[in-house]
C-alpha cells in the first residue's frame, strides 16, 4: 500500500509545473479566458473557434487556429468547451489523446431533455413531471385539458436561444399559452421539439463536479445562477447575468443527484465538468436539467476560487489522476458586464453600437477581470463576437458580503460605454442559505 500512494506521489510531482501543448477547441469562444490564464502560466497554447460570429474572440491575446485537427499531433492535451464534441472526444482518447470534454452519453443528457429525464429516473432520482412536444398546438391542447402552471423548455439547438424559455406563473396555464401561439406566429416548424415542466416553488440550485473518468472530485461546486436580465429577477431569462458559488466536500444534494451518475459516467468515456441544475423545497430535491460541459459564466468564477495552475489542474483531470482540489474559503461571485444588443441577436444594433468599442481598465491591476468577447488591438481591448458580453468580473470572500464587495469593486475599475449589468448578484443568499438549511441541504 505505502508503495502506491509512493508511486502516486512521485507521478504528482513530475506532471506538476511542466509546460506543455495545450489545444484549446471552443465553439464561441467562451474559454478565451481560461486559455489566456493557461498561457500566463508558461504553457503553449492554441485556440480554435468554431462559430463563424466569433471568429475574431481571442485575437491579440492567443495563438489562433484555423482548423483544430490539423494541431491534434501537436497537443499534449486537448480541452472541448462545449457540447456536441462528445463522439470526437470519445475517439480520441480511444487513440491515446489527453482530452478534457464530453462524451456521447453526456451530450445526449444536455441536448435531449427527454433523455435526460428517463436517465435520471433509471438512476432512482425524482423528477418533476415533463412532456414532450414537437408542436405547438398539441401543447396548448394538453394544458387546456391539464391547466396547471408550466415551463416551457426548448431542447436541441433551439435551447442556445435562452430568452425561449418561459417560466409560467398562471395556475391555469392561461400565459404559457399566449406564450406558445407568439412562438407558433415567430418560428413555425423551426422551433424543434420542446418539453412542458410542471413548476415547483423553492430555491434554484446547481451541483457541479469535475469528473476524473472514473470518479468525481472533491470538493464540489454549489452554484446559485441569476438568470434574468434585470436585479430581482425581472426581465427576458439570459442565460445568465451572474453567478454566486461556494466550495464544498459534503453535499446531500450531490449525493441524491450526480453522485448516482458516477459509475455510469465511467463507463461512457467521460472526462471533464458536469453540472445538474435543481429546485429543491422542504419536499425534496427536483432535478432539473444537465450541464455536461464547463459552465459559463461559471468556470471563470471557479477559476478565481481554484488556487492551483489551471494548466496542471487540466492535465491531471484529463490524465485519470486522483486529487482534491485546492480551493479558496468561503464564496466566490461574478458578474457580466454586457453591451447592446444582449441578450438578444441583431447585427445591425452591435454594428452601431458595440462592435470594437474599447473596454478601459482604470488601474493596472486586472485581477478579477475575465476575458469574455475581446480581442486586443494595439494592446486596446476591444469588444468583438455578436453577442455582446464583454467581461465577467468575480470577487471572492470569506463571506457572502465580502464576496460581493470585492467584485463590485472591481467593477468600478471597468469603462465600458453603453454597458449594464446586474447589481443584485449574491443577494438571494441570505434568504436561500436560511431555507437550505432549514431543510437539511447545506
Amino acid at each position: 500500500m505505502g508503495s502506491e500512494v509512493d508511486r502516486a506521489i512521485i507521478k504528482l510531482k513530475k506532471s506538476v509545473g511542466v509546460k506543455r501543448k495545450i489545444l484549446f477547441v471552443s465553439k464561441y469562444g467562451e474559454t478565451l479566458d481560461i486559455a489566456n490564464a493557461i498561457q500566463t502560466e508558461g504553457h503553449s497554447i492554441k485556440l480554435f473557434i468554431q462559430e463563424r460570429g466569433c471568429k475574431e474572440i481571442g485575437y491579440g491575446f492567443c495563438p489562433k487556429v484555423t482548423d483544430w485537427k490539423k494541431h491534434t499531433d501537436w497537443a499534449e492535451l486537448i480541452i472541448f468547451d462545449y457540447t456536441g464534441y462528445g463522439e470526437i472526444c470519445e475517439n480520441l482518447r480511444n487513440a491515446g489523446k489527453l482530452v478534457v470534454g464530453g462524451s456521447i452519453y453526456t451530450d445526449l443528457l444536455e441536448l435531449d431533455r427527454n433523455f435526460g429525464h428517463q436517465q435520471l429516473k433509471a438512476h432512482k432520482i425524482k423528477v418533476l413531471p415533463s412532456y414532450e412536444f414537437t408542436n405547438f398546438q398539441e401543447a396548448i391542447v394538453f394544458i387546456e385539458k391539464h391547466p396547471d402552471t408550466y415551463v416551457i423548455k426548448p431542447s436541441g439547438e433551439t435551447q442556445e436561444f435562452k430568452q425561449l424559455l418561459f417560466v409560467g406563473s398562471d395556475d391555469e396555464g392561461l400565459d404559457v399559452i399566449r406564450v406558445l401561439k407568439a412562438y407558433e406566429k415567430s418560428w413555425g416548424n423551426d422551433f424543434g421539439d420542446f418539453q412542458l415542466q410542471k413548476k415547483v416553488k423553492g430555491v434554484e440550485i446547481s451541483i457541479a463536479s469535475f469528473f476524473n473518468g472514473t470518479e468525481f472530485l472533491k470538493p464540489i461546486n454549489i452554484t446559485f445562477e441569476h438568470k434574468k436580465l434585470f436585479p430581482k429577477e425581472l426581465g427576458v431569462s439570459t442565460g445568465e447575468m451572474g453567478t454566486s458559488m461556494f466550495w464544498t466536500k459534503d453535499s446531500p444534494i450531490f449525493d441524491a443527484t450526480l453522485k448516482k451518475f458516477e459509475a455510469t459516467l465511467a463507463k461512457s468515456n467521460f472526462i471533464g465538468h458536469i453540472d445538474i441544475n435543481c429546485i429543491v423545497n422542504g419536499n425534496g430535491i427536483y432535478p432539473l436539467e444537465f450541464t455536461s460541459r464547463f459552465g459559463y459564466p461559471q468556470i471563470l468564477i471557479q477559476r478565481a476560487g481554484i488556487n492551483e495552475p489551471l494548466g496542471d489542474f487540466f492535465y491531471r483531470l484529463a490524465s485519470g489522476q486522483k486529487f482534491e482540489i485546492k480551493v479558496k474559503k468561503g464564496f466566490q461571485v461574478g458578474v457580466f458586464i454586457v453591451v447592446p444588443p444582449f441578450p438578444y441577436e441583431d447585427k445591425k444594433t452591435f454594428q452601431l453600437f458595440s462592435k470594437d468599442a474599447v473596454v478601459i481598465i482604470k488601474k493596472e491591476t486586472k485581477e478579477g477581470i475575465h476575458l469574455m468577447h475581446l480581442k486586443k488591438v494595439n494592446n486596446e481591448w476591444l469588444i468583438t463576437g455578436d453577442t455582446g458580453i464583454a467581461l465577467l468580473i468575480s470577487g471572492t470572500g470569506l463571506t457572502m458580503k465580502d464576496a460581493q464587495r470585492n467584485m463590485y469593486n472591481r467593477v468600478q475599475n471597468v469603462i465600458v460605454n453603453n454597458c449594464y449589468y446586474r447589481t443584485d448578484i449574491g443577494d438571494r443568499w441570505q434568504e436561500d442559505s436560511d431555507k437550505l438549511w432549514s431543510w437539511g441541504l447545506l
